[in-house]
């Protein structure tokens, strides 16, 4: 596993608090993306003998590869993207969920999405590629705490 910045913040609930106030800093959407890609920048390395198809996730546009480590007390998750914009919404989804308990993640709705407006601004197929992330983070919570 890649080293991970991840958890910034204690719970994924400060996490996704954090995020809704640094996105209120922005007063346009045109600001927001660059934040986003900004973020994305930040991911850390993700080995290119990864890039595999086993490790591929299905349902978004870019590509975009996600490798789950740990157990039920702390699920770590390595992700990279094709796409600017798709790595910082993995960084985002990341810095909510990655080095979290099976249950705190299981337990915290994606809330900060709607709250910044991401909902609104992403394409449909943007918008299917974080859903399905979102849903591969959390059933792999789900199936760790099985």
């Amino acid at each position: 596993m890649t080293t991970s910045p991840f958890p910034i913040e204690s719970t994924a609930g400060d996490a996704q608090a954090a995020i809704r106030e640094e996105f209120a800093f922005f007063g346009d959407w045109s600001e927001r993306y660059q934040y986003l890609i900004d973020l994305g920048r930040k991911l850390p390395p993700f080995p290119e003998a990864w890039m595999t198809e086993e490790h591929r996730l299905h349902g978004c546009q870019s590509k975009v590869w996600i490798v789950p480590s740990g157990n039920a007390e702390r699920l770590d998750f390595a992700a990279a993207s094709d796409s600017a914009i798709v790595s910082g919404l993995i960084y985002l989804a990341l810095r909510v969920y990655s080095g979290r308990s099976a249950r705190e993640i299981v337990d915290t709705e994606p809330g900060y999405i709607a709250d910044i407006g991401l909902a609104k601004h992403l394409s449909p197929t943007r918008s299917n590629g974080l859903a399905a992330l979102l849903e591969f983070i959390r059933n792999t919570a789900r199936h760790a705490s099985a």
